[in-house]
């Protein structure tokens, strides 16, 4: 009979997770950023502990922990990568990773963003990715300066109104 009807056990099921990519470029972060990846580390340690005496008889357990030891090798990755970048030393009259910009575009509308590592990136908080469309046309412009956002719904003519630097 073709190996095409043989039902599988579910441990032989989903054994290779893809992997977490892992960005090619610089792993920026902030000192909270850092933090972060620290306390979600720790976060992964504790639940693979728990995890680990309950995945020899079950194999929702044998999953999710395959899918802790997956992100476990992402955040090393990411810690072994980090590059620490103070606030306080950035320019404070230009845009820089760290930042926290007040944009304000073509209709008046202002928008606030913080340029942040791509782990602690947030869009819904307002915190952008050193690497985003945005980020990339904001950094090393100055308050008054006028940007091009280059989007997927077109281009966007953004003036910077603020840049600050928070600890």
């Amino acid at each position: 009979m073709s190996r095409a009807f043989v039902k599988e056990s579910d441990d032989d099921l989903g054994d290779e997770l893809p992997q977490r990519p892992v960005p090619e470029h610089a792993n920026y972060v902030t000192p909270r950023g850092l933090e972060q990846l620290r306390a979600r580390m720790r976060e992964l340690a504790e639940q693979h502990e728990q995890l680990k005496p309950l995945s020899a008889d079950d194999s929702e357990a044998k999953r999710k922990l395959r899918e802790i030891e997956r992100d476990q090798r992402y955040f090393v990755a990411q810690l072994e990568r980090a590059e620490l970048v103070d606030p306080e030393r950035q320019p404070k009259d230009e845009v820089r990773f760290g930042a926290t910009v007040c944009v304000e575009d073509e209709t008046g509308r202002r928008e606030t963003f913080s340029i942040v590592g791509d782990d602690e990136a947030d869009v819904a908080a307002g915190l952008i990715s050193w690497a985003s469309p945005l980020s990339r046309s904001l950094l090393g412009a100055r308050v008054g300066d006028t940007v091009k956002w280059r989007r997927p719904a077109g281009e966007l003519d953004v003036e910077i109104i603020s840049v600050v630097y928070n600890k």
